[in-house]
């Protein structure tokens, strides 16, 4: 466990346990955010990410919105599409959404001198907190006593970097706390590859940015492979 770990009040990772009949339908334990606070910005990165967790706080009693504040994804084709699909979903819950800027000049300008980074490398890092503390700034100058993200609900993601990245964005202000529950747990990861594909969310093939896109059409290529195509892949209910 790291220090920063070890810091996180308890309540921070406790859900209200619902005892369950194996042989019933899933029920949702609802989800006790940290002060037991109930009002939540989530910030999104996807649709295929954000699903399980939007079904989760859904059904916690939680007042939430969605803030979508991705400038890292390229090219800008890609960023309509997933915006669009995380939208979409969006209102079909009745939930706000916040479409903030696409400014991706000042991106490359964080990540500067990291183009040949490995992801999860420093590059990632610097992503992460370019998204996390925009989210953190909204949140205090909207009164959002909360903060989250999808992002680290992913496999492809480093967890511990994803919530470190968000426990730093919220220590800027007295008034914004990090949520960095763990929405793989549980069967977690599992709801979410269903949701996907009972969604028809569009499958990105690639983390986001322009050197992910890079380093995955030169894995396949080496692979013998053909290069990713924007705006073709969705998830079916037929995959397995």
């Amino acid at each position: 466990m790291t220090e920063s770990q070890s810091q996180q009040p308890e309540h921070h990772k406790k859900t209200r346990k619902i005892k369950q009949d194996p042989n019933a339908p899933y029920v949702r334990p609802k989800l006790i955010m940290p002060n037991d606070h109930k009002k939540l910005l989530l910030h999104t990165c996807c649709a295929p990410c954000a699903g399980e967790i939007i079904a989760a706080v859904m059904a916690s009693d939680v007042e939430f919105t969605i803030f979508f504040y991705n400038p890292n994804i390229h090219p800008h084709k890609e960023y309509l599409i997933r915006k669009e699909e995380n939208k979409r979903f969006a209102e079909k819950n009745n939930i706000p959404f916040i479409d903030a800027d696409y400014d991706r000049a000042e991106w490359f300008e964080r990540v500067k001198g990291l183009e040949h980074e490995p992801e999860r490398g420093e590059r990632c890092t610097k992503c992460f907190d370019m998204r996390l503390e925009r989210t953190a700034l909204y949140a205090h100058e909207h009164g959002f006593p909360v903060i989250a993200t999808s992002l680290g609900i992913s496999r492809w993601k480093n967890q511990e970097q994803v919530y470190d990245c968000g426990r730093r964005a919220a220590a800027r202000y007295d008034d914004v706390i990090f949520w960095d529950f763990n929405w793989r747990k549980d069967g977690g990861s599992a709801r979410s590859d269903r949701i996907r594909k009972e969604e028809r969310f569009y499958k990105q093939e690639y983390c986001g940015c322009v050197y992910s896109l890079r380093d995955a059409n030169k894995w396949r290529e080496e692979k013998g492979l053909g290069k990713i195509e924007i705006g073709v892949q969705y998830y079916s209910l037929d995959e397995k």
